[in-house]
């Protein structure tokens, strides 16, 4: 009787964050409404991340700021700034150490690389973008999470099929002063538990 208990404490704790608040976060994580993967795999993500964002926080505090974790289906992408590169790669090391990982993407630059001017056309490259998703009618612009470093527009998320991968990438080619985009997009036929 108490494990159900306690079972059912922790799925009521895990599941509102897979739930809901990602439809009003701008430009975070990926909607559920849209979202191709089962709510096992949902889960399964979801308790990666929390282990991992509690194992980088317990590291270092500031971690919990500066740091940005996003997983699909296994697959980890890091985003935000650190002081050293050595703080890099300890992140990175964290997250392989990780039970369940199958890659990770390390997007995190090192601070000093940046100032003020480069970081508010970063906040305007990646709002353009957003919006450039919202209103194309092929994308379904929940499924994608946005990060814009240094004018290199980095894109993770799920594509429902090739078409959708392509104008995304179009969308970000067009968007004015980007250096580089850097796709994180996997296919719905991609993912692991569709392979089964």
């Amino acid at each position: 009787m108490i494990k159900k208990i306690i079972s059912l404490a922790i799925l009521i704790l895990i599941l509102p964050s897979c739930v809901g608040s990602n439809l009003s976060t701008f430009g975070k994580g990926v909607s559920i409404g849209f979202d191709p993967r089962t709510v096992g795999m949902q889960i399964d993500d979801t308790i990666m991340q929390k282990k991992l964002v509690t194992k980088l926080t317990l590291t270092k505090k500031k971690y919990f700021l500066s740091i940005q974790v996003e997983i699909l289906d296994g697959r980890i992408f890091l985003t935000g700034k650190v002081d050293e590169p050595e703080d890099k790669i300890k992140i990175t090391k964290m997250a392989w150490e990780t039970n369940g990982v199958r890659s990770v993407k390390n997007a995190i630059e090192i601070k000093g690389q940046s100032n003020f001017k480069s970081t508010t056309k970063d906040i305007l490259i990646t709002a353009q973008l957003r919006t450039a998703l919202l209103f194309n009618k092929l994308v379904k612009s929940g499924n994608y999470t946005l990060e814009t470093i240094n004018k290199r527009i980095y894109i993770f998320g799920i594509a429902s099929d090739d078409k959708e991968k392509e104008e995304v990438m179009e969308e970000a080619k067009k968007i004015y002063d980007v250096e580089e985009v850097i796709p994180t997009i996997y296919l719905v036929s991609e993912l692991s538990r569709n392979k089964i």
